[in-house]
């Protein structure tokens, strides 16, 4: 799928990599739509340059003139995490927490779903409420614009040839503001938005002093409502005045009718959504929209994945290059494997087979594997990503001849059917009780959100999970009790 692979260690070295190899380059993140996109033909053979290793890029920090900094390799469970930005920028906040699954959003970037520019993204909106900015890298120095004037067109932008996004920042809210993302998908999670929308207020003397309304997924690119906020300002969000703005949103959605929806659906849904999100602002319910305790399935780990230290060696065009890591606690070196996604690399050159692959998209949650701790999808991560990582896969659970307490648990509570998506399942399963011992029902669903069964209806599978949690918690005290 790509012509070769390479880990820089620096900022500087991927930089002058992009700039070497010219149009074939493609800088990536997480990856995760592009994977889907070389699979399906879409692309050429492109040169990966994988910045996800560069120490710092997955940092979010406030300047020292109360800017808010994104780099561009933090995930989207990074920002759903952050209590700076659960403070200061919740609209972004609720847009991550509604893309994909959470081992999918523990590889997706935010920076990713910017340069991916599809009009359809989650984050875009949000950002483009909070009146973003992206600072473009290349070899020949930088470049800051306004996220408004980043896109051309669908999929879209006005990147060059080397150049890389490396941050994103925008001003954090301020007291007097509030703001708030609504979406409408086809389902409650792992949805593509039929129509999104973000909006951020300012308030002054009980009045709006400003607004600003994004609208997703219903133009060419995400686009401002102007009108709708210019008939917002100076009300105090009155229903007269939210109903007139909801209105004016509408007309100024141009959507299309595809597979997911009429074009004369997503325009009236844009009415109800930007009508949701002003009073949903307006009685100050947006801070309820994301539990506190979100699973992100990144067990004790915090959702980082380790920097490299310096760089990889070797020829990142050979296919033979070894893949030298650690699986299931033991050294393994593979070769061959240069040009695979990590799951065929586990199937087909160590036998381990308990992971499926049921979409190859990322849709389905049976590939599901630890990497250094943290729950991926092993269909979406390119093997060589591996290389000097801590793998784990539902066959390295087992400790001798004692299952996992969720294995043991999913065949007392006959949670198997086929099987063939118990190990994403498991996986999953084991990975939320290692960062959350006592899990909710509602925390257990997030958790598997997404995996999918076509067999047991979840119900026994959320009960095994319970079952595991209770088990594993009196063996603990019972250890407690014997020291």
């Amino acid at each position: 799928m790509w012509k070769a692979y390479y880990q820089p260690a620096s900022l500087e070295t991927a930089l002058a990599l992009v700039d070497e190899l010219g149009d074939e380059a493609r800088a990536i993140a997480g990856g995760t739509d592009l994977l889907v996109e070389l699979r399906r033909g879409l692309h050429g053979s492109p040169a990966l340059v994988d910045v996800t290793r560069v120490p710092g890029l997955d940092a979010i920090w406030c300047d020292g003139e109360g800017t808010i900094h994104l780099g561009p390799a933090v995930t989207h469970n990074q920002v759903v995490a952050s209590s700076l930005l659960r403070e200061r920028a919740f609209p972004l906040v609720q847009a991550c927490w509604q893309v994909g699954t959470p081992a999918l959003r523990n590889r997706a970037t935010v920076a990713g779903n910017v340069v991916t520019a599809s009009p359809a993204n989650d984050a875009i909106p949000a950002l483009l409420a909070m009146d973003a900015r992206l600072t473009l890298s290349s070899v020949q120095g930088e470049r800051s614009l306004p996220l408004t004037e980043f896109y051309r067109g669908v999929r879209q932008t006005v990147l060059q040839p080397g150049e890389v996004v490396t941050d994103i920042s925008f001003r954090p809210l301020r007291e007097n503001e509030r703001g708030a993302f609504v979406k409408l998908g086809l389902r409650r999670t792992h949805a593509i938005a039929l129509a999104n929308a973000a909006v951020v207020i300012s308030m002054e003397d009980e009045h709006v002093a400003s607004a600003r309304i994004a609208l997703g997924s219903v133009a060419p690119t995400v686009v401002r409502a102007r009108e709708a906020e210019g008939a917002l300002v100076g009300t105090g969000l009155e229903d007269t005045a939210i109903e007139e703005a909801a209105e004016r949103s509408a007309q100024r959605a141009v959507p299309i009718s595809d597979l997911r929806g009429s074009a004369g659906y997503r325009q009236r849904m844009v009415r109800v959504l930007v009508h949701r999100v002003l009073l949903s602002i307006r009685e100050g319910a947006m801070v309820d929209a994301i539990p506190l305790h979100v699973p992100m399935l990144w067990g004790r780990k915090g959702g980082h994945y380790p920097s490299l230290d310096r760089e990889i060696p070797g020829s990142p065009r050979d296919g033979d290059r070894p893949i030298a890591c650690t699986v299931n606690g033991a050294p393994v070196l593979v070769r061959g494997a240069g040009h695979k996604t990590l799951l065929s690399m586990l199937r087909e050159d160590l036998g381990l087979t308990g992971g499926k692959e049921g979409c190859g998209e990322g849709e389905c949650g049976a590939c599901t594997v630890w990497m250094d701790g943290i729950a991926v999808l092993a269909c979406l991560v390119p093997a060589p990503r591996a290389h000097g990582t801590q793998i784990v896969t539902v066959e390295g659970l087992v400790d001798g001849e004692r299952l996992h307490p969720v294995q043991q648990a999913f065949i007392d509570e006959g949670a198997v059917q086929c099987g063939y998506c118990t190990p994403g399942f498991v996986m999953a399963s084991a990975n939320l009780l290692q960062e959350i011992p006592r899990p909710t029902c509602d925390q257990i669903a997030a958790a598997i959100s997404g995996n999918l069964c076509r067999c047991t209806g979840y119900y026994k599978i959320v009960r095994a999970v319970e079952r595991a949690a209770s088990e594993q918690a009196a063996s603990e005290r019972s250890e407690w009790r014997t020291l």
